[in-house]
């Protein structure tokens, strides 16, 4: 019997979209790979490990809820500050994390782009399994924190998975066009971080959208990240579901993740010339 090696044959031609997350899937073991060794470098030399993942979202709970609640009496509306804070900080951080590291994941495994060939898209998705890692820990911790301050979860929770995909669509929108255009432009490398700070501020992560003036209001409906809040926080504890309002959001969000995709598909074989 003859044996035939299976050969894939690499080629300067882009192939079509359905060819290009067809072979995705088929290299889907380097995202996973890299996603674990950065988990690994992250946490396995620090003294408490991935009990930073816990420390960390608690610490900017208890600040939160020290400043504006207690200092700026803030009040949120159908449920106790600590979870309000909390269940926005969650997704805006995973949101966060996603634009941050997906964003300079090209410039970072420049070695491993000149040595090994797949599709270059997986380094954005290895960042964000990272990121999911650290959401579904926070998650867990939002949940304990639903029952310890004696609140109760309703049938909506079972569409926090869909408000987490989305949380991911938002996130790849931007982080994709950011690490397209980092490998030409540096300066994106240090504009990122100021984007993802300074956004926090437009989007109610630890204020209600009530506190805005009804006249501006109409702009939290065209922040994809306010409705994914907002879901968010009606899947965990019920109440009032996000305004419908919020679906003009997504269709520029959508615009973006398929653009960013097309254009990182036409500059992926030029990447390995500029890092």
């Amino acid at each position: 019997m003859n044996v035939v090696d299976q050969v894939t044959i690499i080629n300067g031609q882009r192939s079509s979209v359905v060819d290009y997350l067809r072979m995705g899937w088929k290299y889907r073991s380097i995202a996973v790979a890299i996603a674990r060794r950065d988990l690994k470098i992250r946490y396995s030399q620090a003294f408490l490990g991935f009990m930073w993942a816990v420390i960390q979202p608690l610490t900017g709970l208890v600040i939160f809820t020290v400043f504006f609640e207690r200092l700026v009496k803030i009040k949120a509306p159908g449920m106790s500050y600590p979870l309000f804070a909390f269940s926005g900080m969650a997704s805006w951080f995973f949101f966060g994390h996603i634009v941050h590291n997906s964003g300079v994941s090209l410039v970072e495994s420049r070695d491993l782009i000149r040595k090994v060939y797949f599709p270059r898209i997986l380094l954005p998705l290895a960042k964000t399994l990272v990121g999911l890692v650290e959401l579904g820990i926070s998650l867990i911790l939002l949940i304990a924190l639903t029952f310890l301050l004696g609140s109760s979860t309703t049938w909506s929770i079972v569409l926090l998975p869909l408000f987490v995909l989305l949380n991911i669509g938002v996130g790849l929108s931007v982080a994709i066009w950011l690490s397209a255009l980092t490998i030409r432009y540096r300066d994106f490398h240090h504009i990122i971080p100021y984007l993802v700070n300074f956004g926090i501020w437009l989007t109610p992560v630890f204020y209600p959208v009530t506190l805005i003036p009804s006249r501006l209001e109409w702009l939290m409906y065209l922040n994809p990240m306010a409705a994914i809040i907002a879901g968010f926080r009606w899947s965990l504890s019920g109440g009032t579901a996000p305004d419908v309002r919020y679906l003009v959001s997504f269709l520029p969000t959508a615009g973006l993740l398929v653009s960013g995709f097309t254009y990182f598909r036409r500059i992926e074989n030029e990447i390995a010339d500029y890092i």
